[in-house]
């Protein structure tokens, strides 16, 4: 802050100024001095065990440890003294006594904290003559392994389980020189496997099971992506080497995620190369899925949609997106259905009410939005639904760290137990399902509640009429005009309260702010409004139908049916998503297109499949839960598979020559940028910012008069993931899979029922 108290020290002889209770170490980094440490480390707490930052200070007849050293008016530091250098190498010589010399095949090697401190301040040989002490290396899981002896007891790992994740997986065993790290349960691991204890050693004593033995790091590339896998766009970087991922990380802390990534994010990159992977077009022919070249499938397919458009109509042909693909194919989707196809049956799975949140925040919605960083720094946060912990772990990461680190007091409205809770300040324990009807008692005081329940409302309401600056979270469960009710009651608490809705998947926030709605058009412009569908239908060469569409759900019941003639789907499983009861009355329609990366529920029952691209194979944009915006890169080159945004630009050429729609001229994902850009509203971001590998924010607003539709009873729900699932995605990252929390918790809609967590 701007009027913090300063103070003024002075290190090896220069005045340094910074923020009272700076610690030295940190002040010292600032100004570009190393004092190296192994155990410290940002965010967690102190623990001073491998004295390598010691450090004089005058008037102090010992050394100092830097890591837990305030820096104080008139301190005078020395980092670079004889005495400081002496320390460091006997600590290096101490740290290496039962440190096994096998670099050569440890996977730290290039990376590690201790060999590139040895090269720096140790000595070329050891007054220890005594034989080292030897452990065999255990596997705690699939994914982690432990070495013992390379172990130097930084604590680290111990401290960013039980602090950062608050599962208290780890803890130390023995005592002296024959302490080690030992799991919570006899040999193996019961936790989230996440693998933060693996990116957090500074030493080669914990590591990977997918990276093990496999290549060195100055043999990879590195891509930096948001990850595939949940909506709140944690930022990973894929290690890449012969068009391989080997491994991903963030050990640069960059991104809106810092160092954190949960075990989605870290280790769910294996479905790239999968066995099961559908690496070229499919067409079924005589009952049977045949492979086909991409010319005969493509021109399949638009001799088809063309016939089925000239017998039954534009609205016999529905259109199923996904919340997967980038922001530039959901665009070119939007398009191809309403300027090629002329349909507005157009949607997709929805998993929170971003239309309905936009409408009902109006056009101020940009200053009323939460980013990431926002609940991390938030003196208070209300949670309503969703369990964060399991469906949207980096708001879990910032919810524990923000109470740690700034003591956020944290409220909560839920009918589902969930881990968060125990960092709760207060918690209303509603019925499941009565998220709603709590937050009408406290918007306008009416419905009824037993005595608990009750009592638990007031205090909360209470509470949070006291706060300021709140932070609110809700998942599916808010939703239509329950979310008038929810911005009514945030307009009452001081100070400036920001909103969040949190979705499911890697774009659900991306696939509504680009229209992939039946009612809306980009930017959430409605139907309705001539002027929006005119100033659209001229930026795409074509009038554009006035009616709204059939939803996801009304057109898959239209499908089985009979009704529906045609399903175009791309990136989705609705089959799976919808909990289909007879797929194979799909059989009932004329064509069924699917682009998908694998033969999924919906995939094994259509008639054309075209081989997909994951968005770790593309360029483009995805827009997180919180609107921010990030670049994802081509980090290997598919083997077959094509860019969504490739095969319905060249089917609308495909359909063009057949005399339907006109032609996508748009050539590149950077060309439709620049096109969502100047016309969705809220997408007109910093070009400089997103290629500098930022996260602006985007803020898809609803004019003032626009209404708050009432959305389908059951179109906009969660997936209810858990930690080690991912929609259909989850299935084929064989690495999550092989975990026993993974095999252990049953593959049920609902994990928060009979999941190992509750157990």
């Amino acid at each position: 802050m701007a009027d913090q108290k300063q103070v003024t020290f002075t290190l090896n002889g220069q005045p340094v100024v910074t923020p009272a209770g700076t610690l030295v170490l940190e002040a010292a980094k600032k100004q570009g001095v190393e004092v190296p440490s192994f155990c410290y480390y940002p965010g967690l707490s102190l623990q001073a065990a491998c004295r390598m930052c010691l450090v004089e200070v005058e008037k102090m007849p010992k050394l100092q440890t830097a890591c837990t050293l305030v820096a104080t008016e008139g301190m005078v530091v020395k980092s670079d003294t004889e005495q400081v250098h002496k320390a460091r190498k006997d600590m290096i010589e101490f740290l290496l006594s039962n440190h096994p010399l096998d670099c050569p095949v440890c996977d730290k090697g290039g990376e590690c904290e201790l060999q590139d401190m040895t090269f720096r301040y140790g000595l070329d040989h050891s007054r220890f003559t005594e034989e080292k002490l030897h452990y065999p290396e255990e596997k705690w899981s699939p994914l982690v392994y432990y070495d013992a002896p390379r172990c130097i007891m930084c604590f680290r790992c111990v401290r960013v389980c039980d602090e950062g994740m608050d599962v208290k997986a780890l803890g130390v065993g023995a005592r002296g020189v024959h302490s080690v790290i030992i799991p919570n349960e006899p040999g193996q691991l019961a936790c989230e496997e996440c693998g933060m204890c693996i990116d957090i050693c500074p030493v080669g004593a914990l590591t990977s099971g997918t990276y093990r033995y496999q290549t060195r790091p100055w043999e990879m590339q590195y891509v930096p992506n948001p990850c595939t896998h949940c909506s709140n766009g944690c930022k990973t970087t894929l290690s890449v080497r012969n068009s391989e991922i080997l491994r991903a990380n963030n050990r640069d802390s960059s991104g809106v995620n810092g160092e954190f990534l949960c075990g989605k994010g870290r280790f769910g990159f294996d479905f790239t190369n999968h066995a099961e992977r559908v690496r070229q077009p499919l067409v079924r022919r005589n009952g049977k899925l045949e492979p086909a070249s991409w010319e005969d499938a493509l021109e399949e397919v638009a001799r088809r949609l063309k016939q089925v458009r000239d017998q039954h109509g534009a609205n016999a042909i529905g259109v199923i997106g996904s919340n997967h693909t980038t922001n530039e194919e959901n665009y070119l989707l939007n398009r191809f259905a309403r300027a090629t196809l002329g349909t507005n049956n157009i949607d997709h799975h929805r998993t929170a009410d971003y239309a309905g949140l936009a409408a009902a925040l109006g056009p101020d919605a940009k200053s009323a939005l939460a980013t990431m960083s926002d609940v991390y720094t938030a003196p208070a946060v209300l949670l309503i639904g969703n369990d964060v912990t399991q469906q949207n772990p980096l708001v879990a990461w910032q919810i524990r760290t923000g109470v740690r680190h700034h003591k956020t007091r944290l409220y909560v409205i839920n009918g589902v137990e969930s881990n968060i809770h125990r960092q709760a300040t207060h918690r209303v324990k509603t019925a499941k399902g009565g998220e709603r009807a709590a937050v009408r008692w406290l918007t306008h005081s009416e419905g009824t509640f037993d005595a608990p329940t009750m009592e638990a409302l007031l205090q909360l309401k209470a509470a949070l009429e006291a706060e300021k600056d709140v932070v609110i979270l809700f998942g599916a469960e808010i939703q239509g005009p329950s979310l008038r009710d929810l911005v009514s009651f945030a307009a009452r608490i001081g100070g400036q309260t920001k909103i969040m809705a949190l979705g499911d998947y890697s774009n659900s926030r991306g696939a509504a702010d680009m229209g992939v709605l039946p009612d809306r058009l980009p930017g959430y412009a409605s139907l309705h409004d001539s002027g929006e569908r005119a100033r659209f239908g001229k930026i795409w060469g074509a009038e554009i139908p006035s009616a709204p569409g059939m939803a996801a759900r009304a057109m898959m019941d239209a499908a089985l049916a009979g009704k529906l003639k045609t399903l175009y789907v791309v990136g989705a499983n609705p089959v799976k998503t919808f909990s289909v009861a007879e797929p194979d009355k799909l059989g009932r329609l004329e064509l069924l297109v699917v682009h998908d990366m694998f033969l999924t529920e919906t995939a094994q029952r259509a008639d054309v499949v075209f081989p997909a691209a994951s968005s770790y194979e593309k360029d483009g944009t995805l827009t997180n839960t919180a609107g921010e915006v990030q670049m994802t890169h081509r980090a290997i080159d598919p083997q077959g598979p094509r860019s969504d945004f490739d095969l319905i630009r060249i089917l609308s050429h495909q359909l063009g020559m057949l005399g339907v729609g006109a032609p996508i001229r748009l050539r590149t994902p950077e060309a439709a940028f620049d096109e969502i850009r100047q016309n969705v509203t809220g997408y007109d971001l910093p070009v400089s910012s997103l290629l500098g590998g930022g996260a602006p924010q985007s803020a898809a607003t609803c004019k003032a008069s626009e209404p708050l539709y009432d959305v389908p009873v059951g179109n906009i729900f969660s997936a209810n993931d858990f930690l080690f699932t991912s929609g259909s995605l989850g299935r084929y990252c064989s690495k999550l899979t092989s975990t026993k929390e993974a095999k252990d918790t049953p593959w049920i809609s609902s994990p928060n029922i009979q999941s190992w967590w509750y157990r």
